[in-house]
This record gives C-alpha cells, structure tokens and sequence, in this order.
C-alpha cells in the first residue's frame, strides 16, 4: 500500500473528514466528529509520514519494529509513526487504521454518531432523515 492508498482509506470511512494545515504545523489530518484516527506530515524532511492511534499494548509492540516510532508530542498517547507506508503490510495498515477509526468514533458524543449514521442512511436510501426508528437501529449498531 503506498500513501496515495492509504490517503484515500483513511478518507473513505464514514464521516472522515480531511484537514490540511499549514505552516508551521504541515499537517494532512483525518477526523470523525473532531477526533483525529490519523494524520501525515506534509513537509520535508519527514513527508508523508504516517500515525495513527494504537492501544497500550500495540504501541509497546510497534515501537520496537524498525521504521516505527512514538509519534513527535503524541507518543504518551500511544500515538505512533511509520516512517515508510510502503514498507507495512496493507493488511496491518488497515487493522491499525480502522482501530484508531473506531476508538475515535466510540469517543465522540452520541448526538454527533447519531448524525453520521443518519447521513449514511440518507445517502444509501436506507431511511428518511430525522427518524426516530432509523437513529434507534444506528444506536443499537454502534452499542
């Protein structure tokens, strides 16, 4: 999986936004409801570098991988940062994606997964927007 692909995951999830900022932070950030799963540093020397949240034990794990570091200000956080994309399995990649993803969905208020669930139905056709019935199956699925 090279960065291009990785990008375009990290911004295929349901109500993943993208936020590119610049100087002097020179960051490319992927969030759902505020809360940032991933992001890349856009600037030399350390473009395209790549982190993502993992759990306590995964970080004790990954650090100790070559190519693999605590992420610059976020590593207490169990935030990690691999050096080359191309060099991980894309099967791990997601893994580690998609469990920063739902750590940070389970983490936003229920209003806001409400929301996301209701604009995901909305754009498949699965329900009218504002229904009572439709936000109690998204809740009970996120339970």
């Amino acid at each position: 999986m090279n960065v291009r692909e990785l990008k375009s995951f990290c911004g295929s999830f349901p109500g993943a936004g993208r936020t590119l900022y610049g100087e002097p932070s020179n960051i490319l950030v992927y969030d759902v409801g505020g809360r940032t799963f991933a992001y890349f540093k856009t600037s030399d020397p350390e473009r395209w570098r790549f982190s993502t949240r993992v759990s306590p034990d995964r970080f004790i794990e990954l650090t100790d991988v070559p190519g693999v570091k605590p992420a610059r200000y976020r590593g207490r956080y169990h935030w990690i940062t691999i050096v080359e994309v191309a060099r991980f399995p894309a099967a791990y990649l997601t893994e580690l994606v998609e469990a920063s993803y739902q750590r940070a969905f389970a983490s936003i208020s229920r209003a806001k997964r409400v929301a996301i669930g209701e604009a995901i139905r909305i754009a498949v056709g699965e329900s009218q927007p504002g229904s009572a019935d439709a936000a109690r199956k998204y809740e009970n699925a996120v339970r």
